[in-house]
C-alpha cells in the first residue's frame, strides 16, 4: 500500500488538472465573447493580386524616439468622421475599398457595414493590415490596397 501522502498528492494533481481545464476553456470562451475572435479577410491590392488572409489585424507603430516605437495590433479601423476619431470593429464590417489621398493625404475608405449601410472616411492612423496566409505572414500598407472584403 502506497504512504497516504502519496494518495494526497495525486488527488491533488488531478483537481488542479481539471480546474486548469475548466479556467483554459472559460478563458478561451470570454475571449471569443470580449472580441478575440479571429477575422478572415481576401485582400485585394492595388496590383489586383488577392491573398485570403487569416487572423487579420490593422497594425500601426507609435514612434516614442527616434529608435523606439510602441506597436499597435488592433481589431478596429480608426477613420476620422469630421475633428473626431471613430473606430469601427471588424466585427461589424463587410468590405472597405481604398482611395488614395491627395498629396501626403491618408487615404479615403469606402466602408460597408453587415446591415448594409456605407460611409466614406478617410483613414486617421497610416497603418497596414497584418495576416496570415497559406504561404507565411502579411503585412498589407493600406496606401498599397484596392479592397478587402471580410469573410
Amino acid at each position: 500500500m502506497l504512504p497516504r501522502h502519496y494518495s494526497l498528492r495525486s488527488a491533488l494533481a488531478t483537481v488542479a488538472t481539471g480546474a486548469a481545464l475548466i479556467c483554459g476553456t472559460a478563458l478561451t470562451a470570454s475571449a471569443q465573447q470580449n472580441g478575440d475572435k479571429p477575422f478572415q479577410a481576401l485582400v485585394t491590392d492595388a496590383k489586383d493580386m488577392q491573398t485570403d488572409l487569416k487572423n487579420v489585424l490593422f497594425y500601426w507603430e507609435e514612434k516614442v524616439s527616434e529608435t523606439s516605437f510602441i506597436p499597435h495590433e488592433l481589431k478596429h479601423l480608426p477613420v476620422k468622421r469630421g475633428t473626431a476619431t471613430v473606430n469601427i470593429k471588424f466585427d461589424g464590417v463587410k468590405q472597405l475599398e481604398v482611395a488614395p489621398g491627395s498629396d501626403k493625404a491618408l487615404p479615403t475608405l469606402h466602408i460597408t457595414l453587415t446591415n448594409g449601410k456605407t460611409g466614406d472616411f478617410p483613414l486617421a492612423i497610416d497603418g497596414s493590415f497584418r495576416g496570415d496566409s497559406d504561404f507565411g505572414q502579411v503585412e498589407l500598407p493600406v496606401q498599397g490596397l484596392k479592397k478587402l472584403e471580410f469573410k
